[in-house]
């Protein structure tokens, strides 16, 4: 670990969903004791080190929170009449930090639910877009990127560092810096550029396309999948979309669009009256029911426990009736983990609601034993 020089902040700041400003501040309590509470805003909070506290060798490390869409050491604020006086401002705060590429995204103001599903991304609205051409246009030093470093849409590499320009408020921009270590940490706020296509029966499509960007499961085309609560098929389009076999086990009706696909099959019934042996064929499994966690996973348990099933991998949407709820994770990771699935990932995803999207994936894969593959 190195010592902090003069320029190190003693602050990180999160951007996350309006509404979950209070489930961050307590897992950050949580896992990182000793850390304070400092600027807050809807869907921008930053924390306050304790003293002992020490930055790692390689700057802006720092691996995100399950309720923080995007993490980084935070520089602080800047205010001005005007964007060029704000653009100096924060170019003079940036100093000679080292950079690769430069996220300019506006801060979530409104809570999930209350956002269309054609609005901009942050990245893509009016201040966003106004800031980022002027901070482009009055860049004292470009990096060997030149005028890409700047592209809200051009994926970050892995190690690059970022210079991370937050507009609170219109006057107001804050200086923030990482280094990218996660898949969502290449784009601006953590937000992939995702958008609901036309043919899209639901808003779930969103939901899942950005599950499988995050998540970075080694899933091709042709894979079988089987989704629980698949009505009315938002998320089975998205992975057929990717060349997916869906199995849609569901009472409701489905979409007459994603029924009519030759490589989707629906089982109306629900889950808890599903035969088990129509599981045989499939490794990866997504559920997105509205129920309780413990309801999802405890339907989720008895089908890949199971002798004859062999799920190599599951993304499970778990609903947050209340925001308390989220004190509950680690025991739901934990019973997971138990059934067999070494390796996990959790977040709160943009493009969910109250509620968090788990990854788990079995590595390496050992099925409990061969069985004859065959279409269900």
């Amino acid at each position: 670990m190195s010592q902090p020089g003069p320029n190190t902040p003693r602050f990180l700041f999160a951007t996350c969903h309006v509404g979950a400003e209070q489930a961050l501040i307590n897992e950050w309590a949580r896992i990182h004791p000793g850390w304070k509470p400092a600027f807050r805003r809807p869907g921008f909070l930053t924390f306050k080190a304790p003293e002992d506290w020490r930055p790692s060798a390689f700057p802006g490390a720092i691996f995100c929170p399950v309720f923080a869409l995007s993490i980084g050491l935070s520089y602080g604020g800047v205010e001005g009449e005007s964007l060029e006086e704000l653009a100096q401002k924060w170019w003079a705060l940036a100093g000679d930090l080292p950079f690769h590429r430069v996220h300019v995204w506006q801060r979530e103001t409104k809570p999930p639910e209350l956002r269309p599903d054609d609005a901009p991304l942050p990245s893509q609205t009016l201040l966003a877009q106004t800031a980022r051409e002027t901070l482009q246009r009055t860049c004292p030093r470009l990096p060997s990127a030149g005028q890409a470093a700047f592209d809200p849409e051009r994926p970050a590499a892995f190690g690059d560092l970022v210079l991370n320009c937050i507009v609170i408020e219109e006057n107001h921009w804050w200086l923030g810096y990482h280094s990218v270590m996660e898949s969502h940490s290449r784009y601006p706020g953590g937000v992939f550029p995702i958008y609901l296509p036309e043919h899209a029966v639901s808003r779930a499509w969103l939901k899942m396309e950005e599950a499988l960007q995050w998540s970075e499961f080694p899933i091709r085309a042709g894979s079988r999948w089987a989704e629980l609560g698949s009505a009315p098929g938002g998320a089975s389009q998205a992975l057929l979309d990717r060349g997916m076999y869906v199995l849609g086990i569901d009472p409701a009706e489905m979409h007459p669009a994603v029924l009519q696909h030759p490589r989707f099959t629906h089982l109306r019934r629900r889950s808890t009256q599903t035969p088990r042996r129509v599981f045989r064929n499939i490794r990866w499994l997504l559920s997105d029911m509205n129920v309780p966690p413990n309801y999802t996973l405890t339907a989720v348990e008895s089908i890949v426990t199971h002798p004859i099933v062999n799920i190599r991998g599951v993304i499970l949407m778990l609903k947050l009736s209340k925001w308390s709820q989220a004190d509950r994770l680690p025991f739901w990771l934990t019973r997971i983990q138990s059934w067999g699935y070494n390796e996990y990932r959790v977040r709160q995803l943009y493009h969910n609601r109250q509620e968090i999207c788990v990854a788990a994936l079995q590595r390496p894969f050992r099925r409990k034993r061969q069985v004859q593959r065959r279409r269900f």
